[in-house]
């Protein structure tokens, strides 16, 4: 009775010794993996997905355009987010060879050894091998010609890595620009002719408030970094133009828009006074950017651009009609 206690002890025994390198592999594998979606910076993304739901509300609102094809919604909204993501992605490799993250910086990824260089590169080229199966799938499902698609997806994917990548317009003072460009009238029209087919280039009206709001996050995350910046010698709008004047055009950024919606409101429909719900967020943000406690407020400024974007889709699908959307 004895020797089969002892038996079964020692079974018991190496049944859990084998079991703890398979629980540690595991952790470690979780781990792994929401290291990837960290350096993905999911914070973010709403910045890419809003105006590519936009571009969609405004071809399901187009007079005479067909069946509104959700596998295509679907498709394009995987192609936007993943080459988004691996821009994200081009940006931590290139700040962090440059020497621009440090101790003190936001992106972690590379400066605490989350992720080696060659993993982010891997994670950069996966993402972007993702957006171009995306873009085959959705080139042969939309109505749109391949010529035209591929003139507007590839000419976001090259700004995607061009930011930091290559020329680096991020560091010579044109990142806003590019970013005003990308993540409002190439994302909006992207969409709307990925449904339609067509070139409808009064989707570039609808795609300011978007565009504006987001470069809100890209100017507050330069002008908190602007210090660290100067040292390694490259160059922002906000490093040019000196705290004072970047917190005025923050708060044109953040506040233009909500003009924007208050005419509309009173000029087409009481629908665009959806967003506006998003206003005292959006004064707080202000305040704190004011008082020079800027550490959080690009994320700040991110999660108000996700619930200001979806107030702005939803006000855009219960308009009878959109302005200015005509016909071809």
């Amino acid at each position: 009775m004895q020797e089969n206690l002892e038996t079964e002890q020692k079974l018991l025994t190496n049944g859990d010794s084998k079991e703890k390198p398979k629980s540690k592999e595991k952790t470690s594998g979780l781990m792994k993996v929401s290291s990837y979606f960290l350096a993905l910076r999911p914070w973010s993304l709403s910045a890419s997905l809003m105006p590519t739901l936009l571009g969609s509300t405004i071809a399901y609102k187009y007079p005479g355009s067909q069946d509104f094809n959700y596998l295509t919604l679907l498709l394009t909204m995987f192609t936007v987010v993943s080459v988004h993501g691996a821009g994200n992605v081009v940006n931590t490799y290139f700040d962090f060879v440059k020497g621009i993250d440090n101790r003190k910086s936001d992106d972690r990824i590379l400066v605490d050894h989350i992720l080696s260089k060659d993993e982010v590169v891997s994670l950069g080229a996966l993402l972007y091998f993702a957006g171009c199966i995306g873009f085959i799938l959705l080139a042969i499902l939309s109505p749109a010609k391949m010529e035209h698609l591929a003139l507007v997806y590839f000419g976001g994917l090259s700004s995607s890595f061009l930011y930091t990548g290559g020329i680096g317009f991020k560091y010579i003072a044109l990142g806003d620009v590019l970013i005003l460009i990308i993540f409002g009238p190439i994302s909006v029209l992207f969409a709307f002719m990925s449904q339609t087919g067509h070139v409808e280039w009064s989707t570039m009206y609808y795609a300011i408030p978007l565009a504006l709001n987001t470069e809100a996050i890209l100017h507050s995350n330069n002008t908190r970094d602007s210090s660290a910046d100067k040292k390694v010698g490259i160059v922002t709008l906000a490093i040019l133009i000196g705290h004072t004047a970047s917190h005025v055009l923050y708060a044109f950024l953040l506040f233009t828009p909500y003009i924007m919606f208050f005419v509309a409101s009173l000029k087409y429909s009481k629908w665009f006074v959806l967003p506006l719900v998003t206003l005292p967020g959006a004064f707080k943000i202000e305040k704190q950017f004011r008082s020079k406690d800027i550490q959080s407020v690009p994320k700040k400024t991110a999660k108000l651009n996700l619930f200001f974007g979806v107030l702005y889709v939803l006000a855009c699908s219960l308009v009878p009609s959109l302005p200015y959307i005509t016909k071809r």
